[in-house]
């Protein structure tokens, strides 16, 4: 399957770790969105269910086991070269969950790790569709953060 210049979107994941008032963020090493602040996440994988992608997915990413699952919503991320031409496109559903611990092993495509306060997100080089869904979800993830105080 073809990431770059794909033929149709690919579906993926993305999981946003709260510990506390935390938020886990990790820097990609690789394209799309490399050097930036992002969350753990990928492609889901032929006959994989979205729950079980994100769980691999965040395993495969910082080594962390979560719970707690709940679903934050969808988000197409649709990425053009400079001709206009897509680059990449990944319909990204989006969850919430808590860590099982906080013990964390970077992959290689993680550079390095932070937990920072969902208020200091916009201080950061964070990707495009991170900045976007903590504004959308704001509320909700408020809510979440003060349920698991």
């Amino acid at each position: 399957m073809k990431r770059e210049y794909p033929q149709h979107p690919l579906p993926a994941v993305g999981t946003l770790i709260i510990h506390g008032s935390k938020l886990l963020l990790v820097k990609r090493a690789f394209e799309p969105s490399a050097g930036k602040w992002s969350i753990p996440g990928g492609v889901v994988e032929l006959g994989e269910k979205v729950e079980e992608a994100v769980k691999r997915e965040v395993w495969e990413e910082v080594g962390m086991e979560v719970e707690d699952l709940q679903l934050l919503g969808v988000y197409d991320s649709i990425i053009r070269d400079e001709d206009g031409d897509i680059k990449y496109h990944y319909v990204i559903i989006e969850y919430l969950a808590r860590p099982r611990s906080l013990s964390i092993t970077p992959s290689i495509e993680v550079l390095e790790y932070i937990w920072v306060d969902l208020e200091d997100l916009d201080n950061l080089d964070i990707t495009q569709s991170l900045r976007e869904l903590s504004k959308k979800y704001k509320d909700r993830l408020r809510e979440y953060v003060g349920k698991n105080k």
